[in-house]
């Protein structure tokens, strides 16, 4: 068996700024930021009501919604992957069903523009000038299904929209609605005229969720369900939830609590992804290509915090950061060839890197 050097050389996290002299005005303490009881209550009476609508169409895939709703409370965007059939665009519209909100699916596909996703300038010859006409992803959810058929240039349109939550047309920035998520999906086992998306792109998804199998009971019931129409199209189900609520969602969201002994536990993760020859091994170590860029560490911070929300707590602990190590950093840690060729999957090579850490 491997032993794994000790991790305590990894940097700790950066000392407190001091504390503000006489002449300064003091800045508001954490505790006065903090979520409280009656905030908690308020987001998980919201929660209730979404969980309890998203479950009159899904069946199941329980994994799947918590990824979804962690995603909308902490503002980011999801990928999904799996084989086909597995329901993946039926989550994201039924999600999308439950908020009283704009939302628009893109079917992509080679011959898909730039332009056919951000909008673009049309002449109108009545009035002699250009008018702008938007693109379907200025909406509050955008479902982009099969994101790996689109070309790069149009993967590319897509940057400014999720890091930036604008787009530019003809020169003019337009900003996109709040909340903004979008939730794309790809199918890794049909490669043919498909094109991979880039590490940077990848790294724009705050969480990539693999959508499994349904178990034998689920999906009996989904027969049922079939039969009796509840999964028909054109049967959506009714807004529940309005985006002010959501909006309350990620403002209780951002104000849970994280101490920085998690904090620093984040940034020494992080820094073993980079440099993990000394933790787990030289063996291990050689199939990593690329460890996490900062982006991860954001994400376990926005994330976790989101977890703990949906766990009825005001505080992050270090078993969020383990339950989402996956959906973290399993698009961010990157692999050689020499890892696929062997069979090693991102997820064992992650749960050696957290092994290795220890938690606080």
């Amino acid at each position: 068996m491997t032993e794994f050097p000790a991790a305590g050389s990894v940097p700790s996290a950066p000392a407190p700024p001091p504390a503000p002299t006489a002449p300064q005005r003091a800045q508001p303490t954490a505790s006065a930021r903090n979520a409280s009881p009656d905030d908690l209550a308020r987001a998980q009476r919201i929660l209730t009501v979404i969980s309890d609508s998203y479950s009159t169409k899904m069946v199941g895939q329980d994994s799947l919604r918590s990824s979804l709703l962690i995603a909308l409370i902490a503002g980011g965007h999801i990928l999904l992957e799996s084989v086909p059939g597995l329901a993946k665009t039926t989550a994201a519209s039924t999600l999308a069903d439950t908020v009283k909100a704009s939302f628009k699916r893109i079917q992509c596909t080679p011959d898909l523009l730039p332009s056919d996703i951000t909008g673009s300038q049309i002449y109108d010859a009545a009035t002699g000038t250009f008018r702008t006409v938007l693109g379907p992803v200025h909406a509050n959810f955008v479902l982009l299904d099969e994101i790996n058929r689109s070309s790069a240039k149009t993967q590319s349109a897509m940057l400014e929209a999720m890091q930036e939550r604008q787009t530019t047309i003809g020169g003019e920035v337009h900003p996109l609605p709040k909340p903004f998520l979008v939730i794309a999906t790809q199918n890794p086992i049909e490669q043919e005229g498909t094109y991979e998306l880039p590490e940077a792109q990848m790294d724009r998804f705050l969480l990539k969720e693999i959508v499994e199998y349904p178990s034998p009971a689920e999906e009996f019931e989904i027969l049922g369900r079939v039969d009796s129409g509840v999964l028909n199209p054109d049967r959506h189900v009714p807004g529940v939830i309005s985006l002010e609520d959501v909006q309350d969602l990620q403002d209780v969201a951002s104000r849970v609590y994280i101490d920085p002994a998690i904090r620093n536990y984040i940034v020494q993760l992080a820094y073993v992804t980079r440099n993990p020859a000394p933790y787990i091994g030289e063996e291990r170590a050689r199939f990593i290509k690329y460890g996490a860029s900062p982006r991860a560490s954001i994400a376990f911070l926005q994330a976790s915090r989101a977890l703990a929300l949906l766990n009825g707590r005001t505080h992050v602990l270090p078993e969020d950061i383990r339950a989402l190590r996956h959906l973290v950093l399993r698009h961010r840690v990157l692999l050689t060839f020499e890892a696929d060729a062997e069979g090693v999957r991102s997820e064992e090579i992650i749960d050696q890197i957290f092994a290795s850490v220890p938690t606080p």
